[in-house]
Formats: C-alpha cells, structure tokens, sequence
C-alpha cells in the first residue's frame, strides 16, 4: 500500500510541510510505503503550460496514480488553497483520484480560513472522483511552531487530532474499494417525476 504525501506550498519550510512530516512519523513502522511530493519542486513552466510530457509532472502524475491513499497539505491564502496546488490538480485526469482516500491538511493565519478545506479544496477532490475524502484538518500558524533548527513542534490539540487523521486514513485505506451498488436496469417508459 502506497501513501503519497503532497506538499502544496511554494515555500522550502512551511507549517502545512511540517504536518506532512508529522503525518510522515505517524506513519512509520505501520506498513505503508510513504513518497513525497513537493509540487514546488516541479518545473514552473511545466505547471502554467500544462506539460503533461515533461519529465517532472510525469513522474508527479505517476505517484498520483499509484497511491492508495493521499495527504494534501497546502497553506491557506487569502481564504483559498495554495496556486501551486491548484495549478498541479488542474493537471489530473478527470479520474485521477478514484478509489483513493484522500486526507486534506491545511494551514493558516486564523481560524477564519478553515472553511477553506470544505468550501474550495474538497469540491476539486470531489471532481476528481476521490473514493473517499476524510474530515480535512485546519491547523493555525499558532498550533504549529517552526524551530530553527529545521525541526516543529505541534500543539497538543492539533497533535491528537492529526493522530485520529491518520487512524481514520489508514482504517479507510485497509476497508479497500467498496463493491460497486448494482441495480435492475429500469425501462425510460417505466419512469416517473413529478415537477
């Protein structure tokens, strides 16, 4: 089983960074194959032109595509996911994340922007056909501290509920891919509506 780590913020050290991180901790030793990804990592040119040949993205479209489950950590800016982010998803296939569990991680200024994981990040996901998209997780600038010697340090709230994240992550993950429902074909004249 494979999880993919996507950092989606420009900068090199960043608090949505540092959760992947501790995600990345909670997750050793428990099986799964973690990879990263750092969408600041692949080519500018290649993200604003679409380039989905260039060497980068196809290897970032390929780790997409066989992960079983995703973690998507992006700062909140201006009450929207990160353009970095946003550029990378535009890239997917209209199918690219189905039958995947996917765990969205947010980061910002304020509480007043964690709407933005439901209100502008899950509506994308949910066009990418996401099997299953968990509770998102919105940290403040104040719950994840930054130590300079490239290390972080978590507030105890935020480091209980990314631990319950990554116990319901891994739960859905194990659940595998759902039976598809199947229902008798009903004839266009048998159907009925009201207006």
């Amino acid at each position: 089983m494979s999880i993919l780590l996507i950092a989606g913020s420009p900068s090199e050290r960043s608090r949505s960074a540092a959760l992947l991180d501790a995600v990345s901790q909670r997750l050793r030793g428990l099986g799964p194959t973690i990879e990263r990804l750092h969408i600041r990592d692949l080519s500018p040119q290649a993200l604003l032109l679409a380039d989905t040949a260039q060497r980068s993205i196809v290897v970032a479209l390929d780790q997409v595509q066989r992960a079983r489950a995703l973690v998507i950590a992006t700062p909140v800016y201006k009450a929207a996911y990160s353009g970095v982010l946003k550029v990378f998803l535009d890239l997917l296939p209209q199918t690219a994340l189905k039958n995947k569990v996917v765990l969205p991680i947010a980061t910002g200024g304020s509480p007043h922007h964690m709407l933005a994981l439901d209100y502008a990040l899950r509506p994308v996901l949910q066009s990418l056909q996401a099997r299953h998209i968990l509770p998102g997780l919105y940290a403040t600038d104040a719950q994840v501290t930054l130590l300079p010697e490239g290390t972080h340090q978590l507030g105890a709230d935020i480091a209980g509920r990314l631990d319950e994240a990554v116990a319901a992550m891994l739960h859905e993950v194990q659940r595998g891919t759902p039976a598809a429902a199947s229902f008798a074909s009903v004839a266009f004249a048998d159907v009925r509506c009201s207006v």
